[in-house]
């Protein structure tokens, strides 16, 4: 996982989505829907357990933000 890298969360966001872009890494990652745009910030412990799979940006081209 890398800054600007997609990745799918093993819950859906209320919102439906599951895809996530990851904007910051630090002590805490920052991450925004991509199917509503809310930035939530959790700890890395946290994300690691959470995540289904990281996807690359070229296996969503054509795919946009619904809003």
């Amino acid at each position: 996982m890398k800054r600007d890298s997609i990745i799918q969360l093993k819950k859906k966001h209320p919102c439906g989505s599951d895809l996530w872009k990851v904007i910051d890494i630090g002590v805490d990652v920052r991450l925004e829907c991509l199917g509503c745009g809310r930035v939530v910030a959790l700890d890395r412990d946290r994300i690691m357990k959470k995540i289904k799979r990281v996807l690359s940006n070229e296996s969503l081209l054509g795919s946009s933000r619904i809003t």
